[in-house]
Order: C-alpha cells, then sequence, then structure tokens
C-alpha cells in the first residue's frame, strides 16, 4: 500500500502543520530530481514519495520561523553572479580556438558553395533539355 493513501503520522513539534509538511517535501523532491542522492532506503520511484518519506522519518533539515526569514534574507544579499565569475576560469589561448573556428566556418562556407553550384548545374541541364524537346 502506498504511503498516500495511508493516513500521514509525522511529529507534530518538528513540524506544526501538514502545510508545512508538504512544502519540505516539495523543496526536497526538487533536490531529487535534481539528482540529490536519496537519504532513506524505499522502494518508491517517484521523488515525491521519497521526499515524503524522508520528511516525516527526520532525515531532512530544515528550519522555521525567525531563523527561515534570516536565512532568506541572507540568501537575497548574496550576488551569485560574482561568485559564479569568479569561479570562471579564462581562456588562455583564444587565438588557437580563433584559428579552429575560422577553419570550421571556411569549410562550411565551401562545402555550402559546392552544393549551390552543384544544384545550380542541375536546374541548368533541367532547362536545356525541357527547351529541347
Amino acid at each position: 500500500m502506498d504511503i498516500i493513501s495511508l493516513p500521514v503520522e509525522y511529529d507534530k513539534k518538528k513540524i506544526e502543520s501538514r502545510y508545512r509538511l508538504v512544502v519540505i517535501a516539495a523543496q526536497r523532491a526538487r533536490e531529487l530530481s535534481l539528482g540529490a542522492a536519496p537519504k532513506v532506503q524505499t522502494k518508491a520511484k517517484k521523488v515525491t514519495t521519497t521526499a515524503l518519506l524522508e520528511a516525516i522519518s527526520g532525515n531532512i533539515e530544515f528550519i522555521t520561523g525567525e531563523e527561515a526569514v534570516i536565512a532568506r534574507e541572507k540568501a537575497e544579499k548574496i550576488d551569485y553572479k560574482k561568485l559564479i565569475e569568479g569561479k570562471r576560469k579564462p581562456i588562455e589561448d583564444l587565438s588557437e580556438l580563433e584559428k579552429d573556428l575560422k577553419v570550421y566556418l571556411h569549410e562550411k562556407g565551401a562545402t555550402e558553395k559546392a552544393l549551390e553550384e552543384l544544384f545550380a548545374e542541375a536546374e541548368e541541364g533541367e532547362e536545356t533539355e525541357e527547351s529541347g524537346e
């Protein structure tokens, strides 16, 4: 029998309402769908069921109340673009990359030109055949 069809029993001291349980499970399901490892062993195939089991069993750490408000305010102040830019590695030898790109574009242009010439010749040949008949 699925966990969804059973009445859900949870620690009311940690999770004060079903709404909070659903929010916690939804956030954890998102993490699981992005590739996080499950913290409980289960036969469930759906990430939502696994997340709900993790939330009920207390294997997920979460904060509520004033702590959550403070954490959200701190997260909003973080400039993630600067963090990402600091971790990017500059391309050391851009000239090599440019050379490779020019060769690729040159080859692509030559191929397109050859195809245009081929089809132009084929169309001219068809026109002469039609006029000769």
